[in-house]
């Protein structure tokens, strides 16, 4: 007798808890190849953008007209929000004539700092989506298989003579279950170690810049505190 053993046919056959199972990490799967190719044009535009600012940043543009072009900008992002939250409270405490030149500095620092993390979290949202799946999902692949194995052990009490033929499209439907896990799995675990790997190298580089422009900050205002002295 000819068993069709097609992956189509081993699907539509196979137990309603093992078709939960597949359709679970077929849903999964999709949901994480649109997060990581989201995540790779959100990552690619956060690089080139930052290595647009540092290259005029750095290139000894005005500060004042500097921050008159990003703030134009809707929704600034990156090194140019960053920038912009520094500068906006150094700019704000600059002309105040009581202000210290380690409070102005401070204050520029701490809003840069929270404009970072807040730049940073948006950096890793979907991350953690990725790592979930690529670390369940082999379990969830596997349960499935081994609930399809027990079924098709099961149905050999109803049958005479247990034969290879009898058993082997039971544990083959059971069996695309583990393959499903792993398909979800791999590319979400090698996007997430990808993604965290540059998000780290995005997040060293915004850290660098907070550092290095607040002791810009520093400068122009010593320079300021001398000349009033």
């Amino acid at each position: 007798m000819h068993v069709d053993t097609s992956i189509l046919s081993l699907i539509v056959e196979a137990n309603v808890l093992v078709q939960f199972v597949m359709l679970l990490l077929l849903v999964a799967s999709i949901i994480s190849w649109t997060m990581i190719v989201s995540k790779w044009k959100t990552i690619k535009e956060a690089r080139r953008q930052a290595d647009e600012f540092e290259d005029l940043f750095w290139s000894g543009t005005n500060l004042t007209s500097f921050y008159e072009q990003v703030k134009q900008k809707s929704d600034p992002t990156g090194m140019e929000h960053i920038f912009a939250s520094g500068f906006r409270e150094y700019v704000r405490l600059y002309h105040e004539q009581k202000v210290s030149t380690i409070a102005i500095t401070d204050t520029a620092l701490r809003s840069m700092k929270v404009t970072m993390s807040r730049e940073v979290e948006a950096l890793e949202h979907y991350l953690s989506f990725l790592a979930t799946v690529g670390s369940t999902a082999p379990y969830v692949g596997l349960f499935g298989t081994v609930w399809g194995i027990m079924n098709a052990f099961r149905a050999l009490s109803d049958v005479q003579q247990a034969t290879l033929s009898a058993v082997a499209p039971g544990i083959a439907e059971a069996l695309i279950a583990t393959a499903m896990g792993l398909f979800a799995a791999i590319p979400a675990v090698i996007a997430y170690n990808r993604y965290s790997s540059d998000v780290e190298r995005l997040v060293i580089r915004y850290d660098n810049f907070v550092e290095e422009f607040t002791a810009l900050l520093q400068r122009q205002a010593l320079t300021k505190d001398m000349k009033n002295a």
